[in-house]
């Protein structure tokens, strides 16, 4: 008897070795390996391109939460937005300071 759920487009493939027992199809455990996949993945994170990505996994969790953490994400990324503009206006000010001697 074949397994017609075994080779679906788009299955991860940690049901087969990781949830095996779990349904593919329920959404709970598709959450789950994604979760898996997230936590256990290696890549460099000293590069740009790792920087980037961490920023859009940032965004993509704080998407997926609700109430008081979603205002906690979007306040963090208030204050580092306030901070990067405080700290660019110093900038400019020092040079301007600087160009006028």
């Amino acid at each position: 008897m074949a397994d017609i759920g075994r080779s679906g487009p788009g299955r991860n493939p940690r049901f087969d070795d990781d949830l095996i027992g779990l349904d593919p199809n329920d959404p709970e455990a598709r959450a789950f390996a994604e979760h898996l996949d997230r936590m256990q993945k290696c890549e460099p994170t000293f590069t740009v391109e790792a920087s980037i990505s961490g920023v859009a996994d940032f965004a993509d969790s704080s998407n997926r939460l609700g109430g008081i953490r979603w205002w906690g994400a979007a306040l963090l990324v208030v204050l580092i937005l306030v901070g990067v503009i405080v700290a660019s206006w110093d900038i400019v000010v020092r040079a301007l300071e600087w160009l006028a001697e």
